[in-house]
């Protein structure tokens, strides 16, 4: 479609169809519409995280950090991620399972593929490293992108068909061990500069976004030096988790982010230096 704009200078308009990928996040945003989020934005100074990153032997990212993290301090809080399913009843995981975002190449372009990190909780960076470029190298070793590999055309297609499967993802606990119990997102890496990102309504009753990196002054043993800061964006579902518990939370892992703790010996991370829980008062 053409038309003629100012000085006859000829504007093109494209008019194609939906891309089919764009229609399961649309379904998956509309499933999550339930959601009453509450979000807290944090600076975390990662100045330790960095340079341990930097010297490690093995491959690491920044967001596998950031997801090692959010696990840990998860495991310690279940009351944060838990949800209720369609008998009204609480639902809580002692187990964390992360679901992350993997941008993938598709015949309509780049593609935010979703993946799941199971038990991340217990598991090392590198590792979860590892995983996160094996599914970008190959979309297909992951359980959606095998679905969306065979049966994509089919699942967006069908009317009705997309909202039906994430209203039973929303209530059901065994269709649920899919999607993973908190999400963590970055798009921090896009960019440069600081800045947060606000999480979408989704499934999950737990969301972290990795925003900017940036450079800020800070005071460290009374001085102050240049120190590498992150903004992180943390929501809850209100329906669930209350101020207290969410600010405990955001205490707990604003230590394990500074500390660099899921970086350090597994001896040091056992030891945890005592993550809280929603039980106290």
């Amino acid at each position: 479609m053409t038309s003629t704009g100012t000085g006859d200078r000829p504007r093109r308009i494209d008019v194609g169809s939906f891309p089919a990928e764009r229609r399961l996040v649309v379904a998956a945003q509309r499933a999550g519409r339930r959601m009453a989020a509450m979000h807290c934005l944090v600076e975390l100074d990662v100045t330790t995280a960095r340079e341990l990153l930097a010297a490690s032997h093995r491959p690491v990212s920044l967001t596998a950090f950031v997801a090692a993290s959010v696990a840990r301090v998860a495991a310690a809080h279940p009351h944060v991620h838990a949800y209720r399913d369609w008998r009204g009843r609480l639902v809580r995981h002692h187990h964390v399972d992360v679901g992350t975002m993997v941008e993938v190449d598709t015949a309509q372009g780049p593609f935010a593929l979703p993946h799941v990190l199971r038990d991340a909780d217990v598991r090392d960076v590198p590792d979860l490293t590892a995983e996160l470029r094996a599914v970008k190298a190959d979309p297909t070793v992951t359980g959606p992108g095998r679905i969306l590999d065979r049966y994509g055309s089919t699942l967006t297609r069908l009317p009705g068909l997309l909202p039906a499967m994430y209203a039973l993802l929303a209530r059901s606990v065994r269709l649920r061990q899919t999607t993973g119990t908190v999400a963590v997102t970055a798009i921090g890496m896009f960019g440069a500069g600081g800045g947060f990102g606000i999480a979408s309504p989704s499934l999950f009753p737990l969301q972290v976004v990795v925003g900017g990196l940036t450079e800020q002054p800070r005071v460290v043993d009374g001085r102050v030096g240049v120190r590498e800061v992150l903004d992180l964006t943390v929501t809850f579902d209100h329906n669930v988790t209350d101020g207290a518990p969410a600010a405990r939370f955001v205490a707990d892992l604003r230590r394990v982010v500074e500390t660099a703790e899921v970086l350090r010996s597994s001896d040091d991370a056992d030891d945890g230096g005592g993550l809280g829980s929603d039980g106290r008062g």
